[in-house]
């Protein structure tokens, strides 16, 4: 048993008519529905909470890391994406797979995970300034967007129990040799301790910068200068160009339907293709006769999961960049060719198929007219680099940990090229009127897409409503490279007789995973339009009065909020 959090928390859902929030963050959650509350929508308070999220929980996100958002508009039921140049920056003009071999690196010696080299251009702020452009309500302007989070930054507020355990993990990035600025985010060179009030005054300025001049704010000018000098100094090859060049464009949603529902997932270089090919794969087997987390459930979900993971390690790259089989992949007569491959006693070792044509935070909104924002922002690992930019209160991502330096695969290191990225919000609509039925998402690096489908199934095969949903234990499968094998981690509240029957069928289980340790199960958030995982509701393709369900991962500091 790991000391230090005791995870014992069972709470009902939220339940209300005009809107809700959902984040890892009560202060976050607040300000958003006061957004709302002041005539915003959906995408206005998703902003403003990402702005709050920036300020309370720097060690997993903020506008030195990247985001991306789906936003389901009510008037027309269509789903819409929206990537920071899709989803985040690009590389760096300078940066060739030549260049990182002069310095040594390569694809068994990748650049240190903290490296300046692993920074692309942070796509943030682009993103939230296009959101607010393209899906706001007209009635609030940026400036009136981030003022809660300016004058959060500027007063202080207290840090909560399980961000500062974070924050202590992963101030490492902070205070490595040549990254003096990293004291920004410590009190007497120590990180915030629990309950300990925070300021940062620089953020403060980078916000109301941004909230006058928009994306030129950042992009240019001042907090551009910074972003390059700090990068340089640290052997990075960021010019002020690259960050100038830098722009949003919507993109085009995918979508597999299961059981009756359609789940929508933003494209690559992203990871949303996962979950859509293992629930391709998953309806091939009766999931619900097998009962919740039994062994044979279990040992199913996970064999579809490291098929599905297999695919996306292989195939998934920039797709301005290489031809992905994104159709091919996504067909259910695919799927059920994977599935073919699941053996029902034994773990398999199956690699990808061959289809024919860390820290992050998410958060959800639904408005009173339906709209809702799914939306994830993210500095990869804890701070990122943890390079601060002089005076500007943020710290830079290292995403760019997500490529290859193998020339041969499509996501291999090279100028303004897109990495492998982890970060994917869900929608969930009924795939023949369109209506919503849920804003939702798994924040957490590799879990993300594993986080998505357990929740899921959850809700759509055993009927639990969003808070049971993200309550219930989870598994996490990974790939160990250096052992050369899959790893099965098994959440505390599993049946020991079941983790013991999955080691019996030849998968190498870790239970119980316990404390602290539970973060890599992800932390997710749930706002559900109507009780549609109750069989006992009535069923009604357009149902007069709409009740929002909101949920919130226990092993986050957040709550859900409505009114």
């Amino acid at each position: 048993m790991q000391p230090g959090l005791i995870f014992s928390s069972r709470r009902s859902p939220v339940v209300c008519l005009n809107g809700c929030v959902a984040s890892s963050q009560p202060l976050a959650s607040g300000i958003g529905l006061d957004i709302l509350k002041r005539g915003g929508n959906a995408a206005d308070a998703a902003v403003a909470v990402a702005a709050v999220l920036n300020v309370t929980e720097p060690c997993s996100t903020g506008v030195g890391g990247d985001c991306f958002c789906l936003f389901y508009e009510a008037r027309t039921r269509q789903v819409r994406g929206l990537n920071g140049r899709v989803g985040f920056g690009r590389t760096p003009r300078a940066l060739t797979l030549d260049l990182l071999g002069c310095h040594g690196f390569s694809e068994a010696q990748p650049p240190p995970a903290f490296h300046a080299l692993n920074i692309t251009v942070p796509g943030s702020v682009a993103c939230w300034c296009d959101t607010i452009e393209l899906f706001g309500s007209k009635k609030l302007a940026l400036g009136d967007v981030l003022q809660p989070a300016i004058e959060l930054a500027e007063r202080g507020f207290p840090v909560t129990e399980i961000t500062a355990h974070h924050w202590a993990k992963w101030a490492k990035a902070l205070e490595e040799a040549g990254k003096e600025l990293g004291g920004d985010f410590l009190i007497n060179n120590r990180p915030p301790k629990h309950g300990q009030v925070f300021t940062n005054p620089g953020l403060a300025q980078t916000f109301q910068e941004v909230g006058l001049r928009g994306k030129a704010a950042f992009y240019e000018g001042r907090i551009a200068e910074a972003i390059v000098d700090v990068i340089g100094q640290n052997g990075g090859v960021m010019s002020l160009d690259d960050l100038k060049s830098h722009a949003s464009t919507e993109v085009t949603p995918l979508f597999t339907d299961y059981k009756g529902v359609r789940l929508w997932e933003c494209p690559p270089n992203g990871q949303g293709i996962t979950a859509l090919i293992a629930l391709n794969v998953l309806e091939n087997f009766p999931m619900k006769d097998m009962g919740h987390n039994t062994t044979s459930y279990l040992h199913i979900l996970v064999e579809a999961l490291k098929l599905s993971l297999a695919d996306a390690f292989h195939f998934c790259a920039d797709m301005d960049k290489v031809t992905m089989p994104v159709e091919g992949l996504l067909s259910k007569a695919y799927g059920r060719q994977r599935a073919q491959l699941i053996h029902p006693q034994e773990a398999g070792a199956n690699g990808h198929g061959t289809p024919t044509g860390s820290d992050t935070v998410y958060f959800s909104v639904v408005d009173k007219d339906g709209n809702a924002c799914s939306f994830v922002n993210s500095n990869y690992m804890g701070f990122g680099t943890g390079l601060v930019p002089e005076g500007c209160g943020f710290s830079l991502h290292n995403r760019g940990t997500g490529f290859s330096l193998d020339s041969s695969h499509g996501n291999c290191v090279g100028p303004e090229k897109r990495p492998y990225h982890t970060i994917m919000p869900a929608v969930l609509t009924d795939p023949v009127s369109g209506r919503l039925l849920a804003s939702f998402g798994v924040m957490g690096a590799f879990m993300q897409p594993q986080g998505h489908v357990q929740v899921l199934l959850n809700m759509l095969e055993f009927g639990m409503n969003p808070q049971e949903a993200l309550d219930a234990p989870r598994i996490f499968v990974h790939y160990d490279k250096a052992g050369k094998a899959w790893q099965l981690n098994v959440e505390a509240g599993v049946e020991q007789s079941v983790a013991e029957e999955l080691q019996n069928r030849g998968h190498a289980v870790r239970w119980p995973v316990t404390g602290h340790d539970r973060a890599q199960f992800g932390r997710g958030q749930v706002i559900a339009a109507g009780a549609w995982w109750d069989p006992s509701t009535p069923t009604e393709p357009e149902p007069a009065v709409r009740v929002l369900w909101g949920g919130s991962d226990p092993r986050a500091d957040g709550c859900a909020l409505g009114y």
